[in-house]
């Protein structure tokens, strides 16, 4: 038997009550600016190349590889950044949403043991953010070798090629997006299971942008141990890419 310490919204069914765990809307937009930043940059450093020239493609990977070692420190701060910002947001909405918990429990989620969750997450965001450029310096090479292999192609792919910044942007964005979401969902799951929480309802944005598959979920439990495949991917609310869902933690009785 499971209750849920604190108000729900679950838009679908028309009610009008308040979730603690929400998207950080804010923080996932301010990270995408910045990510873009980078894109904006491989974008400068591809157009500076002749697009589609054989010749040119050891001096455009070497400056690329370059600036996504140069990049380093920079990603390893803001991705500090961004993911204390999701530890402290998060935790904020534990305290919301444990008003009504016994003070002992409180505690519990206090203390609970986040930091490996965050020191893994941090790394995958340093990972990522230095791909930007790397596989920018990827698309290019496969695009030149196409254009040798098409010479009727060679302007249309050249094209394509000057669309690295643009592309890199979009990228950002993906990134920007699923990652808050994800890391924000293995944070809020790292304090629930916890404190003895076997699973969450899956709360979606509630708007017309929802994927079907993501709709279907809404308003249901799904086990910690347990995600859903869902189009092919498995992840929680929140974990999968693109994703605008979130999980609402389901507290054990006290």
């Amino acid at each position: 038997m499971h209750r849920s310490p604190y108000r729900t919204r679950d838009r679908a069914a028309g009610r009008s009550q308040r979730s603690a765990f929400t998207r950080a809307r804010k923080l996932e937009a301010r990270y995408a600016a910045q990510l873009r930043r980078i894109a904006r940059h491989v974008g400068e450093i591809v157009e500076a190349f002749p697009p589609g020239d054989p010749e040119a493609l050891p001096r455009l990977d070497a400056a690329l590889q370059r600036y996504a070692e140069t990049i380093r420190p920079w990603a390893e701060a803001v991705g500090q950044r961004m993911v204390s910002e999701i530890a402290a947001r998060d935790e904020r909405a534990w305290m919301q949403a444990s008003r009504e918990m016994a003070a002992e429990l409180r505690r519990e989620i206090r203390t609970a043991p986040t930091g490996q969750a965050m020191r893994e997450a941090l790394a995958e965001q340093v990972k990522l953010i230095t791909s930007l450029p790397t596989e920018a310096a990827e698309r290019v090479h496969r695009l030149t070798l196409e254009g040798i292999e098409n010479a009727s192609r060679a302007s249309e792919i050249a094209k394509e090629i000057m669309r690295s910044g643009e592309v890199t942007e979009s990228r950002a964005n993906l990134i920007a997006r699923t990652e808050v979401g994800r890391v924000s969902t293995e944070l809020t799951k790292a304090r629930a299971k916890h404190i003895g929480s076997t699973g969450y309802i899956w709360r979606t944005a509630g708007d017309s942008d929802v994927r079907d598959s993501h709709r279907r979920m809404a308003g249901k439990f799904v086990a910690w141990d347990d995600p859903p495949t869902l189009d092919g991917l498995t992840g929680h609310a929140g974990a999968l890419p693109n994703c605008r869902c979130y999980p609402e933690p389901v507290i054990p009785e006290e």
